[in-house]
């Protein structure tokens, strides 16, 4: 029988835009041994211990996804019922929701390429929740 943790890691495009590679650490990389080093100190000001790990010339992973709505009115109400959710891992995933008419656009922003595919599918259960809810009761009634 297959260990189901080791599928969740590996093969994922990091979507750095160098190519297509797994992600670092993924199933396919074997694991790191038990006493690891300490990530290194941020040295200088606006500088975070995640940034200094990366490495200089890395660039975060970004993923944007634009869902189209049939309405702007229901646009709005997916964006109202997405948008309190906060990024449990808010130092290294951002996450930016915004509206332009009937369309809703989110934008990720990662350091960790597993972190940002945890993200986005958790945000695309929560957003079929929210459409199947519309779709259950209908079209919104303008107030």
């Amino acid at each position: 029988m297959r260990d189901v943790d080791a599928d969740a890691g590996g093969g994922a495009n990091c979507g750095d835009g160098q190519g297509d590679h797994s992600c670092p650490g993924g199933a396919d990389t074997p694991a790191a041994p038990a006493s690891r080093a300490p990530l290194p100190h941020a040295s200088g000001p606006g500088r975070d211990a995640a940034s200094v790990a990366r490495g200089p010339g890395m660039r975060p992973h970004i993923f944007t996804l634009s869902v189209p709505f049939p309405t702007p009115l229901e646009a709005e109400i997916a964006h109202g019922s997405l948008a309190p959710d906060a990024e449990p891992h808010q130092r290294v995933v951002g996450k930016d929701l915004t509206v332009s008419g009937r369309i809703l656009a989110v934008r990720w922003k990662a350091e960790d390429c597993r972190l940002l595919r945890i993200s986005v599918i958790n945000f695309l259960d929560h957003l079929s929740l929210v459409v199947r809810t519309l779709q259950h009761f209908g079209p919104p009634v303008s107030r």
